[in-house]
């Protein structure tokens, strides 16, 4: 009973002791598994899922495999309860030939956790083989002189199972002349021999038929039999003896074959047919008698097919020798192969991916390859490496299994796509080595903004175009892909005029195209700048902008403007009219009118010149071409007309070219009596009911308040000469530049505009400041006069003060004006003074542009 109890101790303490190395393997990674051969397909092997501690329901979604690295695949496992099954009836004499114990390896691999398990199968032996004689029938020659106790070798019996399950015992029966012995080999193998116990006589009986039996020691134990038939022969006193009882040789696994690997050497003492010594493999395997050759003559071993190392490292021959008279010796040769490289790396990828986002943090596994090489020692010595311009580098995972990480993140911009070349190189010399490549393509993430094609956009538009018409288009490139690359565009927000600037341009979403949704008149806008938008269509959008302008070209759609002469009250739409005094004593090239026109366009289609349509007399009057002043030609005559009718046509340059005709009346009289005169007769002929001394009455009492103001005037100026030559002494330096001004500054092509430009400068001396200031009036700074306030009022000139009011000659009363023209007619001849007089009542009529072009041209008379 204590024995008893003692024994079941020692049994859970072995099974404890088993179930501690199964948990230390599996927390390794190794498991171990253990099954008899020949068990049919689907037995059960293992339960993996339980060792491994995976959860059923998610088995079959972790991606849990079996690697059958690249050979038969003998072990499957079971998708719905994770064990380990046979795929296919296991031999083990045919997968472990010569191996005392027989393991088959492979591994599962859990592809979410990129992890790899190896797993280790024994197939332990059965007893499916029983033994074999490589001759079913062996024939000896034994001489009748052979002494009893002579041994001779038999041929063994082979059985291709291990341990007890392979040869254990033989057995002799047939004759009492022989018995059987067996001897026990170095390795521990069983050799029978036949001992002779009875000397033979020929007479009595020449053959003798012998049954060998060789036994297993399985249960039920298995037999193989053969037939040893032993003719008797006369006497031969010598057998053969070979040089050496072991013959070792080292063979690399290339060597070609037909090679000679060793010579064995027997020798006989016996002369004639008895000394003949013939060779023959004694004990061979299957697969050594494919591989080897045997000289019979000569005793020479050669290659009659490849060795493989990884097959088989080392061979083991039994050769006989035997001679004319039947007797014979045994040798054991070893053919040891060395390994050579002749196996390069293999590579396997058991998992892998196709895409990958760009965003991927670094040490994302992209791939899980296992790499093998069959060579041994050094030259199967595996180095695995990574093109290092690539970012992706290699980790070793579990024995030969590598995983492909990222090094560092992606851009997908720069590198779209990767064919990552995985080289892996043994350690033999001259190294072999093999590769593999992965094609990952790289996953756009929207973390490019559009980008124009250029920093800044501007367009030409002419004025007057069509609504809808195409101003220019912007394009803008995204480097990411597909949606995140699909840019639309868009206005940024404005105004123009108090007006939304979408409704004078819009931009085409898909394309960039911007067009006009209106007319533009550049007269009244000049330029548009505006602010376009790029937005991709990533999740969030990204999104640029660029500047555009606009520049309103200029084009002649406005005919010139006639200021002067002013539009005849009767005769409004039908042309202009004005009256002026020509001196009968003026001399050719004095000047007698000037007609001042305006035009607003810009530029070229602004620039006018002046031309004599008409005349009453043709070659008594010119006009200037470019500024308008009327001059005399010749001396007038006394039988010119007093009336003399002009018609001037002023054109622009524009393409195609506008125009506009003033009429001139110039009266040839020497005083302003006689203009008065002249007026009044052709008031009578124009309006025959209205009484003439009404008329002359009105001239009368205007001269006589023209004169009273003259006076008052003149006293005025005389007190401001005096006061302004004080203070000359205090503005010298100041003053000294306006002095200088040159004659020429006031006559010009456009006398008008050289006239104002010095005027404005004489004014704007101050009275309180030892330093003069410059003030410009923006009215009198053009080359010709706009019709219309401009769009957009100038910058401050030099020393102007930026807060102080704009002064507007609007805003001047209509008596300082009336002054001024009164002491322009008392400095001026009696013809001009007229003009100022005849006029001074339409001043608050006109224009401050306007009054001051009078008021130029009576000056520059």
């Amino acid at each position: 009973m204590w024995a008893a109890g003692r024994r079941w101790g020692r049994q859970q303490r072995a099974l404890l002791w088993g179930a501690l190395v199964a948990a230390w393997e599996v927390a390794w990674g190794q498991l171990r598994y253990s099954i008899p051969e020949e068990m049919p397909k689907g037995s059960f092997v293992g339960d993996v899922a339980k060792d491994l501690g995976l959860q059923l329901p998610a088995l079959s979604d972790s991606g849990v495999r079996i690697l059958d690295k690249g050979r038969t695949p003998y072990f499957a496992l079971h998708g719905k309860t994770g064990h380990l099954v046979t795929a296919e009836r296991i031999d083990r004499e045919q997968l472990c030939e010569n191996v005392h114990r027989c393991m088959l390896r492979s591994g599962v691999i859990v592809e979410d956790e990129m992890k790899v398990y190896g797993i280790e199968v024994e197939i332990t032996d059965i007893n499916d083989n029983a033994p074999s004689f490589r001759e079913a029938e062996k024939e000896l020659r034994i001489s009748e002189t052979t002494t009893p106790r002579s041994r001779f070798p038999l041929v063994k019996a082979h059985d291709p199972d291990s341990g007890t399950n392979s040869v254990q015992s033989y057995e002799l029966s047939g004759d009492e002349h022989f018995s059987l012995a067996v001897q026990t080999g170095p390795g521990g193998d069983q050799r029978p021999e036949l001992v002779l116990t009875k000397a033979l006589d020929r007479e009595e009986a020449a053959f003798h038929e012998l049954v060998l039996r060789a036994s297993d020691g399985g249960e039920p134990a298995r037999t193989g039999t053969a037939r040893i038939r032993v003719a008797v022969l006369d006497a031969n006193d010598n057998a053969p003896v070979f040089s050496q009882t072991e013959y070792t040789v080292r063979v690399p696994e290339d060597v070609p074959v037909g090679s000679t690997l060793v010579t064995v050497i027997a020798t006989d003492a016996d002369e004639g047919l008895n000394g003949y010594v013939i060779y023959s493999f004694h004990t061979i395997s299957v697969r050594a008698s494919q591989i080897f050759s045997m000289n019979s003559e000569t005793g020479e071993i050669s290659l009659k097919d490849n060795l493989d190392f990884e097959e088989l490292s080392s061979h083991e021959l039994e050769v006989q020798a035997r001679d004319g008279g039947d007797l014979s010796d045994t040798t054991k040769v070893v053919i040891s192969v060395t390994d050579v490289n002749d196996n390069a790396p293999h590579i396997l990828t058991q998992s892998a991916l196709n895409e990958i986002s760009e965003d991927a943090p670094s040490g994302t596994v992209v791939a899980l390859m296992q790499v093998q090489d069959r060579d041994s020692g050094p030259n199967g010595e595996v180095r695995c490496s990574i093109a290092e311009n690539l970012p992706f580098h290699l980790e070793k995972s579990f024995e030969d299994y590598y995983r492909v990480v990222t090094a560092e993140e992606l851009d997908r911009e720069q590198v779209s796509e990767y064919n990552v070349t995985v080289r892996a190189a043994d350690g033999g010399s001259p190294a072999l080595w093999s590769s593999a490549v992965l094609w990952l393509r790289v996953l756009d993430v929207n973390d490019n903004a559009p980008v124009f094609a250029e920093a800044r956009y501007s367009a030409r538009v002419p004025e007057n175009n069509a609504a809808g018409a195409l101003v220019l288009r912007v394009r803008a490139w995204d480097a990411d892909w597909g949606q995140n690359a699909r840019v639309r565009y868009r206005l940024g927000e404005g105004r123009v005029r108090g007006a939304p600037l979408s409704s004078y341009v819009s931009v085409e979403a898909e394309t960039g195209a911007l067009y006009a949704l209106r007319s533009f008149d550049y007269e009244e806008v000049r330029e548009v700048g505006l602010w376009v938008r790029a937005e991709d269509g990533g999740a969030p959008a990204l999104s640029s902008n660029v500047s555009v302008r606009l520049v309103i070209v200029d084009e002649n759609d406005n005919a010139p403007q006639v200021l002067y002469p002013p539009a005849a009250p009767l005769a409004a739409g039908a042309g202009w009219a004005g009256v002026e005094l020509a001196p009968r004593s003026a001399e050719p090239g004095a000047l007698v009118a000037k007609v001042v026109a305006v035009d607003a366009d810009a530029g070229q289609n602004a620039w006018l010149s002046y031309e004599l349509a008409k005349a009453t007399e043709p070659g008594l009057f010119r006009v200037g071409l470019h500024s308008g002043e009327v001059r005399t030609a010749r001396f007038p005559l006394a039988r010119d007309a007093a009336r003399q009718s002009l018609v001037v046509v002023v054109k622009d340059h524009g393409r195609p070219a506008l125009s506009a005709t003033a009429t001139l009346t110039l009266v040839l009289a020497e005083s302003v009596a006689e203009l008065l005169a002249e007026l009044g007769s052709a008031a009578s002929a124009a309006a025959p009911g209205e009484p003439a001394g009404s008329l002359t009455r009105w001239l009368v009492l205007a001269v006589a308040a023209v004169s009273c103001l003259f006076l008052a005037f003149l006293l005025l100026l005389l007190a401001l000469r005096l006061r302004r030559w004080r203070r000359s002494q205090l503005l010298a330096a100041g003053s000294g530049a306006l002095r200088g001004v040159p004659a020429s500054h006031f006559v010009g092509i456009d006398g008008v505009r050289a006239f104002l430009h010095s005027y404005s400068h004489e004014v704007s001396l101050t009275a309180d400041s030892r330093k003069s200031q410059l003030r410009f009036s923006g009215a009198s700074c053009c080359d010709t006069l706009p019709a219309r306030p401009p769009p957009d009022e100038p910058a401050p000139l030099l020393g102007e003060d930026p807060a102080a009011p704009p002064v507007s000659s609007d805003n001047r009363s209509f008596s300082e004006t009336s002054s001024f023209y009164y002491f322009c007619a008392f400095f001026l001849p009696p013809s001009a003074s007229s003009r100022v007089v005849r006029f001074g009542y339409r001043e608050s009529k006109l224009r401050p542009a306007a009054r001051c072009e009078l008021v130029a041209l009576a000056l520059g008379r």
